[in-house]
């Protein structure tokens, strides 16, 4: 057997170091990192003012099962304070909060 002319392909010295110093490309749209989504949506403050805002009767259940009912007055970002005929008006802690709904 005849053993097949092989030519090796080499880049020249010259061109080996103009391709080093060339410079880098931009990312690619597609691959760029993505923000996060914003930790605080204000979705809850809404929720609250459109509640205290119109007066609507929410009923508040709380961990330990007891539920509460009167209208929120107002919130900050620890607590509710509720307004409630003939007793008590509360404040109640939102880690203590299950659930709460519209009356």
């Amino acid at each position: 057997m005849d053993p097949a002319n092989r030519k090796l392909i080499r880049p020249s010295f010259k061109e080996a170091k103009t391709d080093i110093t060339k410079p880098p490309r931009p990312p690619l749209k597609d691959t760029a990192k993505r923000t996060s989504p914003p930790d605080h949506t204000n979705a809850e403050n809404f929720y609250y003012l459109k509640q205290m805002q119109s007066k609507t009767p929410m009923t508040i259940v709380l961990r330990d099962g007891e539920v509460l009912s009167g209208v929120i007055e107002w919130y900050d970002k620890d607590c509710l304070k509720v307004n409630r005929d003939g007793a008590p008006n509360l404040l109640v802690f939102k880690g203590n909060i299950k659930y709460m709904y519209k009356a």
